[in-house]
This record gives structure tokens, C-alpha cells and sequence, in this order.
């Protein structure tokens, strides 16, 4: 086998075409909820507390000298993060929870009842029948 029938034959396997797709939309559901908190969460969390912007916040390690920039120790964004994971994770949590609950009431339904014989079974049936009677 050709190594690129066998790439072909790897991509185009319905798991790795699934996983693709996940992929991009879980990179698009990303930004969405990392500007969520970044434009709409974090802002009045800021207020409260005082007024700060998280993604400012920093810890000067060594100071500007000449043309060499300050070395600063970003904690604000690595805050920033953190929040922005905790509600990724709190907003898959929720989409399988409720896939969860979806399969379980799937579940839970009852089993059709089984078809009934077919039209040839019941006339097997008769002629059998009429056969143990002659």
C-alpha cells in the first residue's frame, strides 16, 4: 500500500474527519468565551474590586534602563486565563451534562414491541396448522 492511499485512508476514517471539526469549532467556541470574560465579565469584577483591570496587573522585576524595556512578571494575564478556562470548562461541563441527560432519557424509553410475524409466517403458520388437522 502506497504511503498516500494509506494517509488518505487514515484522514478520511469518520473519527479523524469527527475530530477535526471538534477541533475547529472548539478553537472558535475559544475566542467567544475568552472575549466573554475578557469584555464582559472581567470588567465589572474589576469595578468591584476596586477599579483594576486584571490584565495590568504586574510585579516589576527589574526597571526600563536606556532602551532596555522593564522585565515584568504579568500575573493579571495568567488571572486572566484562569478565568477564561474556568468558564470553558463550566460551559463543557454544562453542554455534556445535558447530552448526558439526553442519552438518559434515550435510555429510559421504553423498547418498541417486536413486528408481528409477516404475511408468509401467518400463512406457514395455517398451512402447518391445517396439516396436523388432515
Amino acid at each position: 500500500m502506497s504511503l498516500v492511499k494509506e494517509f488518505k485512508d487514515f484522514a478520511m476514517r469518520g473519527n479523524v474527519v469527527d475530530m477535526a471539526v471538534g477541533i475547529i469549532i472548539g478553537a472558535a467556541f475559544g475566542k467567544i468565551v475568552s472575549s466573554l470574560v475578557k469584555d464582559v465579565i472581567m470588567p465589572p469584577i474589576g469595578v468591584m474590586v476596586g477599579g483594576v483591570d486584571f490584565s495590568d496587573l504586574s510585579v516589576v522585576l527589574v526597571e526600563a534602563a536606556g532602551d532596555t524595556a522593564a522585565v515584568t512578571l504579568n500575573y493579571g494575564m495568567f488571572l486572566q486565563t484562569i478565568f477564561d478556562f474556568v468558564i470553558v470548562a463550566f460551559a463543557i461541563f454544562m453542554a455534556i451534562k445535558a447530552m448526558n441527560k439526553m442519552k438518559k432519557k434515550e435510555a429510559e424509553a421504553p423498547p418498541a414491541p417486536p413486528p408481528g410475524p409477516s404475511n408468509e409466517e401467518q400463512l406457514l403458520a395455517e398451512i402447518r396448522d391445517l396439516l396436523k388437522k388432515g
